[in-house]
């Protein structure tokens, strides 16, 4: 079972300026309590069951009663790192205007192209931020703070950046390496006895951190992945054996491919990471695809751009972020395709999309804006309340504090044995498994 415990950075001593509700007739406003918590297993079977110790239970996000920091001398520094996902410039926003609206803080840094705006050879000034300046920036995609990969692993001269800003407070913005980096900065920090606390709002396009139930931008990646797929459907069926061919985004787990193929309903096969398949041989993709054509005289096809990764021989290397470098299964396929047709004497129609960067860059959809709006303002709850090592997550369709240790032990990936894969297969129609006898 994982530690969930949240660390602090001491004792809360200060009442909160919060005024948020009057509740049955009185002015009492509603606070989280620190002995709030949820169970994350929530499947259970009668009969006798183990008690569950405080290590195993999930601290409920929100306002505390009493708080750590005093309001009059925070600086919050907002960092946003990795590649761009829908929804960036919502949780600036959100914290920016949570801070200065609900805490009264006045001192608030952006910090620009990711954790290298802390690196002084950069040579990059951070951004005053206050509401005036991210009102209106949910309208428009990307991240106003710009971002970069790398850089996180240097992390005393980071530390030394933030000491001289006299910064008492850091929100970072990004997915798995991103995190990790804040918890190496949130260590170093400890080690020299500063009062800095570091929260993490978890961001990453594919949904793969784990533990938590959904990161913000991958709803409106599936409501755009799914156009795509749309489109090459018509593509396929407005042609004799027609192939729309869609590559989607997933490094290492399928959570948009399946996603778009259950709202679409339209997709003939979904190849992902996590469930390995042949492509020629009787059980393979091509034996399988000309069957449909044959049968059905149209095809779609969407694959996760982790998949198939053991059908490239090259050697292993890594980006910037510290993620190892794909082959693109995509164009892979794509050629594979055309010469298995073209060996039958089989005419086809292929039309191939990756709409990744598009949809990488589109604007947040209602639902994600939400909940981008939802995950800043709990950010600020943590931190003003000296809570540090930790991001923001949903968890059983709760705001939990996950330890960052914790929540980057591992991917979350898609469960073949598990339903939501099961309901994929039903979707397409496609064999459980693409693979031949061994």
């Amino acid at each position: 079972m994982p530690d969930f415990s949240i660390e602090t950075l001491g004792r809360c001593s200060i009442d909160s300026p919060l005024r948020l509700s009057v509740a049955r007739g009185n002015a009492e406003p509603v606070f989280v309590e620190d002995d709030q918590y949820i169970c994350y297993e929530i499947e259970a079977k009668p009969g006798p069951r183990s008690p569950v110790g405080r290590e195993n239970l999930l601290e409920l996000a929100g306002p505390r009663r009493h708080i750590y920091f005093s309001t009059a001398h925070v600086h919050a520094g907002i960092v946003t790192c990795g590649g761009l996902c829908p929804g960036l410039n919502d949780v600036i926003r959100s914290i920016v205007r949570s801070l200065w609206h609900l805490y009264g803080v006045r001192r608030i840094s952006g910090i620009r192209y990711g954790y290298k705006g802390l690196i002084p050879e950069y040579g990059l000034d951070v951004v005053p931020l206050n509401p005036d300046v991210v009102d209106d920036i949910h309208k428009i995609g990307g991240t106003m703070l710009g971002t970069s990969r790398g850089g996180g692993t240097r992390t005393s001269e980071i530390v030394d950046t933030i000491e001289q800003l006299n910064l008492n407070m850091l929100f970072t913005i990004g997915g798995d390496g991103t995190q990790k980096g804040a918890l190496a900065i949130a260590e170093e920090i400890e080690r020299r006895g500063l009062k800095i606390a570091v929260v993490g709002i978890p961001k990453t396009i594919d949904n793969d951190i784990e533990f938590v139930e959904k990161t913000f931008g991958f709803d409106t990646a599936v409501v755009k992945a799914s156009e795509a797929v749309a489109a090459a459907h018509m593509e396929a069926h407005s042609q004799r054996n027609g192939v729309g061919l869609v590559k989607l985004m997933g490094r290492d787990s399928g959570f948009i491919a399946v996603h778009t193929v259950l709202a679409v309903h339209e997709a003939n096969f979904v190849l992902i990471p996590e469930v390995p398949f042949d492509l020629e041989g009787p059980g393979g993709l091509l034996e399988l695809l000309e069957q449909r054509l044959s049968r059905r005289g149209h095809a779609v096809i969407v694959v996760a751009e982790g998949a198939g990764q053991y059908f490239f021989q090259n050697e292993t290397t890594y980006d910037a972020s510290g993620n190892r470098k794909l082959g693109d299964i995509g164009l892979l396929l794509k050629d594979r395709i055309e010469h298995w047709f073209q060996e039958r004497n089989i005419e086809i129609n292929l039309k191939y999309i990756d709409p990744s960067y598009m949809i990488r860059s589109a604007i947040a959809e209602p639902i994600d804006s939400m909940y981008c709006e939802r995950l800043g303002n709990n950010a600020v709850h943590a931190a003003m309340a000296g809570k540090t090592k930790l991001i923001i997550g949903l968890v059983n369709n709760t705001f939990v504090h996950i330890p960052i240790r914790t929540a980057t032990m591992g991917r979350k990936k898609v469960d073949p044995e598990g339903s939501l894969w099961r309901d994929a297969i039903e979707a397409t129609q496609q064999p459980a498994m693409m693979v031949n006898p061994r």
